[in-house]
């Protein structure tokens, strides 16, 4: 394992002062209501000890009521929800509780770095599924084949990052049939789950029939709210699946945050602060896509997340990790190369931009784009 490349490119925006549109992490504070409440924990004296290791009930109770009133189904906020510190060490204590050495994960890919660390921790082997560009529809006759008697395992992303698919009804169902055909279990990163664009529905995991007692499902309050700073995300799952997923909780971190989780309870409260999300975001998306037609990079489709790929062989054919680098120094614009999420290093002439920047920074990056 190596340094991510998320961190190497925004250490490389900090020293050149460029515009870093490649980390996922938006550039505004998120709602002061928010803040003020993880004070007003602090204070009351609710936020400085250890919480339950499973997370303050209150808010494992928010969760419950948030995939009741957007999924339709019932949890126990007791045996079937977990608080995380942020989605990575869910993706971790998921894989770690479920692998052992000899057994096969497979993930579609390109797919989230950490991913390929966990199931390497975890001593078994990463088999990918791969999406190819221009659309990186999955292919469920190759996620098929991929399938054999060692597969414990399959890494589900949608809305999908790096690429902004979103799977389609259809197409989970597929993946579902075949979990349950060859008896399978399902880690289910939906971190995104609430930036989905041009009026689809999110269809988490959590609402198939068929994998109700397989699947763990993962999502992030850094992500839907900002704060990515505060790392706290949560895992959804079966209480039998989650015992395993707590046993490796409690010795990897032991417990979360607690004033942020009595803040992050409070602001459940109010369901609207979900439902603002998506619009905000597309209207994020379309001004840099339209921004990005000036330019000679070509935008490809983004159908969630609050990333877009972009193609530059219009530009130059040089490998994407030296093109990215060289955008960074010559021209003050910070994004990611699409290299690193594959298991293969194959040249396709695509970064990865984030818009979850104000509209200055986005308007900054474009000008100085325009220039490439």
């Amino acid at each position: 394992m190596g340094t991510t490349i998320f961190a190497e490119m925004s250490a490389l925006a900090v020293t050149t002062g460029a515009v870093n549109l490649g980390q996922g992490f938006p550039d505004v504070d998120g709602p002061p209501e928010i803040a003020e409440a993880a004070a007003a924990a602090i204070l009351e004296g609710r936020g400085n000890q250890y919480p339950p290791g499973a997370g303050v009930p209150e808010l494992r109770q928010a969760i419950a009521a948030h995939q009741k009133r957007f999924y339709g189904f019932d949890l126990d906020p007791d045996n079937q929800v977990l608080v995380t510190v942020g989605a990575t060490e869910a993706i971790a204590a998921a894989l770690l509780a479920l692998l052992e050495p000899g057994d096969e994960a497979i993930a579609f890919e390109p797919y989230y770095d950490s991913y390929a660390a966990s199931v390497a921790m975890a001593g078994a082997t990463r088999v990918p599924v791969t999406l190819r560009p221009p659309d990186f529809r999955p292919d469920l006759n190759a996620l098929r084949a991929a399938i054999t008697p060692r597969t414990r395992v399959i890494l589900l992303n949608s809305p999908h990052n790096p690429t902004g698919v979103v799977f389609t009804p259809g197409e989970l169902a597929r993946v579902a049939e075949l979990a349950c055909e060859h008896d399978l279990l399902v880690v289910s990163d939906e971190v995104y789950e609430h930036m989905v664009f041009d009026g689809q529905p999110h269809m988490s995991l959590a609402r198939s029939e068929l994998l109700a007692m397989r699947t763990f499902v993962l999502s992030s309050f850094g992500k839907t709210f900002h704060v990515t700073g505060w790392k706290v995300a949560y895992c959804c799952a079966p209480a039998p699946l989650m015992a395993e997923f707590r046993k490796v909780h409690q010795f990897n971190v032991f417990t979360v945050n607690t004033p942020v989780q009595w803040a992050l309870a409070r602001f459940l409260q109010d369901p609207r602060h979900y439902l603002e999300l998506a619009a905000f975001y597309q209207r994020k998306r379309d001004r840099f896509v339209q921004g990005l037609a000036r330019t000679r990079f070509a935008a490809l489709p983004c159908g969630g997340t609050y990333f877009v790929l972009a193609d530059y062989s219009a530009i130059s054919n040089e490998p994407e990790e030296q093109f990215a680098r060289r955008l960074v120094v010559e021209h003050g614009v910070a994004a990611i190369p699409l290299t690193p999420f594959y298991s293969q290093p194959v040249n396709r002439n695509i970064v990865r931009f984030c818009f979850a920047k104000r509209d200055e920074t986005l308007d900054a990056g474009l000008e100085r784009l325009a220039s490439v």
